[in-house]
């Protein structure tokens, strides 16, 4: 397989795309967050610490003591998660109309790429650059009509071929 390298240049980005992308991502990572909360609650619970710190409470003087209701921590965590999937899809939506603004004024971001091929990699034809003062080229001729051609340089080094790649 050859392997190739390639400039690519990012222009544009959709923001539609980068809407849709974001908000799947964030509505995972969102619920991931509230179920590993919710799981660090059920452990915490179970430990006991709740009532370990409502027993501190009342020992250092709050006359009440501090009660920990799990249900009202679950609300907190949802409406931040919400809200957190809302801002940040709404922040990456704009940062793309951004970029694509930028990227009129700029031109965008360049990319070298490796892309691999199956087949041969296909390089232009090679061309021999013209070399002026070859013995057999003949007379040169004038481009302007009524001008004698100048007579051709002696070479006195041998034509060298110029190879372009790209």
């Amino acid at each position: 397989m050859a392997i190739q390298r390639v400039r690519r240049v990012i222009r544009k980005i959709d923001p539609w795309t980068v809407l849709k992308v974001t908000l799947v991502f964030n509505a995972i990572m969102s619920l991931a967050f509230v179920l590993g909360t919710v799981i660090f609650w059920a452990i915490f619970v179970n430990a006991g610490i709740p009532e370990k710190i409502n027993d501190l409470a009342l020992l250092i003087g709050i006359e009440n003591g501090i009660n920990l209701e799990g249900a009202v921590y679950f609300r907190i965590v949802v409406l931040l998660a919400v809200v957190a999937t809302i801002a940040v899809t709404g922040f990456l939506t704009l940062g793309a109309v951004v970029y694509n603004l930028i990227s009129d004024l700029v031109g965008g971001i360049e990319v070298i790429v490796l892309e691999e091929t199956t087949g041969p990699i296909v390089s232009r034809p090679h061309m021999p650059l013209p070399s002026g003062g070859r013995k057999g080229d003949g007379p040169r001729r004038s481009i302007l009509p009524g001008l004698k051609p100048k007579p051709a340089p002696k070479a006195t080094e041998p034509a060298v071929e110029v190879e372009r790649t790209g």
